[in-house]
């Protein structure tokens, strides 16, 4: 049964990155922004990952019926949607892709040492997360600079991308559980919040990288 429910969520998170990406690709179009071209890029790649995902699992609900994808599809349909983290962190950082506080850096650089390195997929999620993190900081450092409510949803968007890394992570320990259910569902709710703010840019040829 769970995996019924990871395959239409996958489905549905496939369908959530292909429209946000349509629609960032339309702001391109009418803005010219370089930002908006690589949110593009984020979104299809963020897409795609589920795509991946999704078809690995309706094979073999189909045709090999183990009830269990292979793990090098969910390896490569992660690492398909971790370029995407990198596309959306380096949109949505202000200045500089790291925090200029040497506290954070520090704290960032936690997950790498509570990783298992036997599991490339495993490094690949510890890669999202940090990516995700740092992204989900500096826009919210960019919502003291400029008090824009729209840099508050991104980052709970962002936030809420992290978190679903961080429990696909956590999967691991528990495989048994439905983490990896709530893990796909709150990166879906991270792609939703992150696209009201991008819907806006085609209507008023805002500059995303600009007005944050």
């Amino acid at each position: 049964m769970e995996i019924f429910l990871e395959n239409i969520l996958n489905l549905v998170g496939f369908i959530v990155g292909m429209v946000i990406g349509i629609i960032s690709y339309i702001g391109f179009r009418n803005t010219g922004s370089p930002t908006l071209f690589r949110l593009t890029l984020a979104f299809f790649s963020i897409g795609a990952g589920f795509f991946i995902m999704w078809f690995g699992q309706t094979l073999d609900i189909v045709v090999y019926q183990t009830g269990h994808v292979e793990r090098w599809v969910q390896t490569l349909g992660i690492a398909v949607q971790t370029v995407g983290y990198f596309f959306i962190a380096f949109s949505h950082t202000i200045k500089s892709f790291f925090p200029k506080s040497n506290y954070l850096r520090s704290v960032g650089m936690v997950p790498l040492f509570l990783i298992s390195f036997i599991s490339i997929e495993n490094i690949i999620r510890s890669i999202s997360f940090i990516l995700l993190a740092y992204g989900a900081i500096e826009t919210l450092m960019s919502y003291f600079a400029s008090r824009r409510k729209t840099a508050i949803l991104v980052a709970c968007g962002l936030w809420a991308l992290a978190f679903g890394e961080f429990l696909g992570w956590y999967y691991f320990v528990f495989p048994q559980s439905i983490l990896n259910v709530v893990s796909i569902s709150m990166k879906i709710s991270g792609l939703i919040m992150l696209f009201v703010p991008v819907t806006k840019v085609p209507l008023t040829k805002i500059k995303f990288d600009e007005n944050i």
